[in-house]
């Protein structure tokens, strides 16, 4: 275990060290790069969707990197439970300029740092060019606090979810081996396909009960997607069953957190793991261009 987590530490080190073309004397010379923007979605509810964005929100933060969780599951926000934590103000505050983006980031473990969306997503639609711009500045200021945010969208297929998926430069997309479950995610991709086939998607399943079970999922679902969609989906990894999910729901902790040593938080491990070696384009995009994005879909 120890060996894999320097391994990653490392592999960590060297990407961080390509993005710095020369030596520099102090961290202001280091050319910022935008905020690498993760939304993590599911075809349907109660698939461990929030579960999966949390842990691999605490495993990128363990590894060092800045990260910050929105949750823009608006119709049942999920993080501030996990977390046991809960938030003074919400991305309404930002949007009714009650508040800057800075003074709604509520502190969570790990170094992480989290913003409730409340129904600040919906409201967007309704900002005027004026009101949006100030909104886009204001929100933009993430950028230089985060290496990642990673937004936990609601569940299904509505049309606010597809928002967030198309607004999105990753999107990853969690299933379960329940029929109903790859059913959804399919209808969602499906969705996603007739809108853009290029859409890059990559693949988790969870809740597996072996490791055959969830690369037989990974596999088939990729080759459906492929045939019948023209979408290649990217298969990023799996989190088999494992009690002690539920055990720190109760607790109100991150598993990755409350049982570092468990199979759970191993197997999330190894999904940041081939997260942080894809390589991506962080020169360009960061969290401006995802809300902007998002606004244009909610708009039409």
């Amino acid at each position: 275990m120890k060996d894999q987590a320097d391994k990653l530490r490392q592999i960590i080190a060297n990407l961080k060290n390509r993005h710095v073309p020369n030596q520099v004397d102090s961290e202001k010379d280091i050319p910022r790069r935008s905020s690498r923007v993760i939304t993590v979605t599911s075809g349907k509810g109660g698939v461990g969707k929030t579960n999966v964005a949390v842990n691999l929100a605490v495993s990128l933060s363990e590894y060092g990197f800045k990260v910050i969780i929105l949750d823009a599951d608006f119709g049942l926000a999920n993080i501030d439970v996990i977390f046991g934590i809960v938030p003074q103000f919400t991305l309404v505050d930002v949007i009714n300029n009650r508040k800057n983006i800075l003074e709604i980031l509520t502190e969570g473990p790990r170094n992480l740092k989290f913003i409730s969306g409340g129904s600040g997503v919906e409201q967007l639609a309704k900002l005027d060019k004026s009101q949006l711009d100030k909104f886009v500045e204001n929100i933009s200021l993430l950028d230089k606090l985060a290496d990642y945010i990673i937004i936990d969208t609601g569940a299904g297929v509505s049309e606010n979810v597809i928002s967030f998926v198309m607004a999105a430069d990753e999107v990853l997309l969690v299933t379960t081996p329940e029929p109903t479950s790859i059913t959804d995610a399919y209808a969602l991709i499906k969705m996603v396909s007739n809108r853009n086939k290029t859409k890059p998607i990559k693949l988790i399943v969870n809740r597996a009960e072996t490791q055959t079970e969830a690369e037989n999922i990974l596999k088939k679902l990729s080759l459906v997607a492929e045939k019948f969609l023209s979408v290649k989906l990217s298969p990023l990894g799996y989190v088999l069953n494992d009690e002690v999910v539920p055990k720190s729901v109760r607790m109100q902790q991150p598993f990755a957190i409350a049982y570092p040593k468990s199979n759970a938080a191993k197997h999330i491990r190894d999904i940041c793991k081939r997260m942080v070696q894809i390589r991506v384009d962080r020169n360009h995009g960061g969290v401006k261009s995802f809300v902007n994005r998002l606004v244009s879909f909610l708009n039409n």
